[in-house]
């Protein structure tokens, strides 16, 4: 499992990291709090996010400011194009790479 991001006092746990790279590296969706999240829709993040990732939201906004490429969030049309693109693996081209979408395993190459 990938570890907690830290942002000042602020911190992602590890499970919510894991659901970030698989939207990120695979195109896989996320939840709906992580959805919003990279709508970039601070009402509607607000109003899905458990009592700690509320409390911690200030760290999900840098994650994906400072540490995920821009064609991935900031947008519900970003959003599903990210996904439709299969994230940034397929994007990038990796050959023979083990990609997981909608509950089925598919091998490329």
């Amino acid at each position: 499992m990938p570890d907690a991001f830290k942002f000042r006092h602020y911190v992602i746990r590890p499970d919510m990291m894991g659901a970030i790279h698989r939207y990120i590296d695979h195109g896989i969706p996320p939840g709906s709090f992580l959805t919003a999240v990279i709508e970039n829709n601070l009402s509607e993040a607000v109003g899905r996010a458990d009592d700690e990732n509320c409390a911690n939201l200030p760290a999900f906004v840098a994650y994906f400011y400072n540490e995920a490429p821009s064609p991935c969030w900031g947008s519900r049309e970003k959003r599903l194009a990210w996904i439709t693109k299969g994230g940034k693996k397929e994007q990038c081209g990796e050959v023979g790479a083990k990609v997981v979408r909608e509950g089925r395993d598919e091998e490329e190459g």
